[in-house]
């Protein structure tokens, strides 16, 4: 790295700090306000850390924007300091100046997304704690998970459970179905109330119900209390309670696999585990695309109008972001094209306009 590279990476890191700094404090005014108005005699504590939690969220999703604000900036501060004019006269290229930003941005694109997947689905998690516990003050609304629309299947067994608890420890409504080889129904388990150790169960509250091929009519029998040991882990059925931005990739893709093993719809989780993937590269894609409107005519006042073209090919960028996640999750589109087409589309449009440039 020269001289001309380090100078670059340090307006580059400086208009991105201060970018993100800047948007950060004002997404979080305003939502606090907003968040003060609509819940009355919140602690300032409680209310400190619901967004302490809130924040690797809020930079994960304003990473993007910073980086293009970096871009923009840094780019425009040359072009208006007529440094541009003078590397371009050493033979140097838009691109070529441009490169210790596309390094940094990819770096950040990198380490954001190692970051939201490490630090997200804990925080999230702690942020809905203190939503319903100390913000909506519906601590009942937190402690279940309701999962009645999903059904769980595990060797020769279907069951579903109403409700599960956050820690996943214990269950409302449970009812199993077990099967023979033929897949004739042989028994049904249904429980109130069901401990969750491991793969150690305790219902209590319940009735078995066996079915033979000698007897027309089901033997029933009541239980207050009764041990099952199951190959289904409480951790499986605590995920399955949970949206994809409360697991990390590896949780979502075990959750993915188990439910399609089980015949189970899995489009839209699919959809959110490339999405999560292809919006961390979105800072690149924004970064190509400033690129081209950050050397217009600064002296007669053409930055604000590339900066006001840029940021709507941005919004062109999460409109069709947007489109493409919605059309995925109802399976218009393939998962891994809906999430990653817009990426590849605003790639191909920022190329064009960087070749037809010619710089």
């Amino acid at each position: 790295m020269n001289r001309i590279d380090r100078y670059t990476t340090w307006l580059f890191w400086g208009y991105f700090l201060g970018g993100l700094l800047v948007f950060l404090t004002i997404f979080t005014a305003v939502d606090a306000m907003s968040t003060m108005v609509n819940y009355k005699n919140v602690a300032p504590s409680a209310l400190l850390n619901y967004y302490l939690y809130s924040f690797p969220e809020i930079i994960s999703k304003l990473l993007p924007v910073a980086c293009l604000l970096g871009t923009i900036l840094t780019l425009s501060s040359l072009n208006k300091a007529n440094e541009l004019v003078a590397l371009f006269a050493s033979g140097m290229s838009l691109l070529r100046i441009s490169a210790p930003i596309l390094i940094c941005v990819s770096f950040i694109s990198v380490l954001g997304y190692y970051a939201s997947d490490r630090l997200i689905p804990k925080a999230t998690k702690e942020k809905n704690y203190i939503l319903y516990y100390d913000l909506k003050k519906e601590p009942h609304r937190f402690s279940t998970i309701k999962t009645d629309k999903i059904w769980y299947r595990s060797k020769n067994s279907i069951f579903n459970i109403q409700t599960l608890n956050a820690k996943g420890d214990r269950a409302q409504g449970l009812t199993m179905y077990f099967f023979n080889d033929a897949w004739d129904l042989v028994q049904m388990i249904t429980s109130r109330e069901v401990i969750i150790q491991g793969s150690q169960w305790l219902l209590e509250n319940g009735a078995v119900t066996v079915f033979t091929k000698n007897s027309s009519f089901p033997l029933t029998t009541q239980f207050k209390k009764k041990n099952i040991v199951m190959a289904e882990d409480s951790k499986d059925l605590q995920s399955a309670g949970q949206t994809a931005d409360m697991m990390s990739q590896a949780e979502l893709k075990h959750f993915i696999e188990k439910n399609k093993n089980a015949g189970l719809d899995t489009v839209a989780y699919e959809v959110d585990y490339h999405a999560k993937v292809s919006f961390a590269f979105a800072g690149l894609v924004m970064c190509l695309l400033g690129i081209p409107f950050s050397v217009g005519r600064a002296r007669s006042g053409g930055t604000m109008l590339n900066v006001g073209i840029c940021l709507g090919l941005v919004f062109a960028y999460y409109v069709f972001y947007s489109s493409g996640i919605t059309l995925g999750q109802h399976g218009t589109l393939p998962p891994y094209v809906a999430s990653w087409m817009p990426n590849i589309v605003m790639t191909v449009v920022a190329l064009v306009l960087l070749k037809r440039l010619k710089r």
